[in-house]
Formats: C-alpha cells, structure tokens, sequence
C-alpha cells in the first residue's frame, strides 16, 4: 500500500547492475536500503524522494531494461556503505515487476521520450520521471498503475 496521495506522488528511475543487485534480489528482500549512490546530482534526487514515491527498477549494463516497480519506504538518511562524505540512501520496496520489462532501445525508439533523462542523462543512477513519461512507460510495459 502506498502512503503518498497520488497526486502528490513523484517518480523515479533506480539503476542497479542485475550482478550486483537484481529485481529479483529486491523481490526476495522486500524493503532494500539503496546504497552506494555517489553521483552528487543523483544524490539531490534521493533526498528528493518522499515516503510513496514509485521508482522504475532499471537493470544497467546487463539487460538495459526496465524490470519492475519499487516504493520509497524510507526518506533519505545516512548511506551506511560511504566510508566518507555526504552521501544518503532511501529504503525501496518492491511492488510489482514490469510484466514485459522496457528495453532502453524501446525508450530510445519512442519520440515522446526524447527528453526522458535515461536517453539525455544515461549515466545518471537516480533520476525524476515525469508523469507524462511515468504513463507512457507504464503502458509499453503493461503495467497497470494502482
């Protein structure tokens, strides 16, 4: 069940290397601090993130693909994996996998997702989703949104 009222709710997409974190880890886990972010803009975004926000759950690297839907359970807080610096993590439950999973090629091949961050900013590890953008995915995918 989310907590954020929907029309106040924000979206995002989440990188993860399936090697080192896959959907199907985060399945098994449920609720997952998201650690190890040290991208200073991806960092603003996770302090951004509200309790009910929605992520895509992106595989990087292998797959390139969107893979399913996470939750932020928790607002940002200390990254217990940084040695040093300022850096934060947010907890993500996982709510339900992407039925046919949304290839970056797909993405890519969609005009109305030119300006999507994943085709402008594909380095990025933690980025804001528009609404608009948030739907179209949702429905290349088969998802059915709550």
């Amino acid at each position: 069940m989310t907590s954020a009222p929907a029309a106040k709710r924000q979206y995002w997409l989440v990188k993860s290397e399936p090697d080192a974190f896959s959907w199907q880890q985060q399945v098994a886990r449920g609720v997952e601090p998201w650690t190890g972010v040290r991208n200073h803009t991806a960092k603003i975004n996770l302090k951004s993130m509200r309790q009910g926000d929605l992520a895509f759950f992106y595989h990087s690297n292998v797959g390139k693909e969107i893979v399913g839907v996470v939750e932020v359970a928790r607002e940002a807080y200390p990254d217990p994996t940084a040695e040093d610096g300022d850096w934060v993590c947010v907890d993500m439950r996982a709510v339900a996998p992407m039925p046919t999973p949304v290839t970056l090629a797909a993405v890519k091949a969609e005009p109305r997702l030119a300006e999507f961050a994943l085709v402008r900013q594909p380095r990025l590890s933690v980025m804001p989703v528009a609404r608009p953008q948030w739907d179209l995915i949702c429905r290349m995918g088969g998802y059915k949104q709550p």
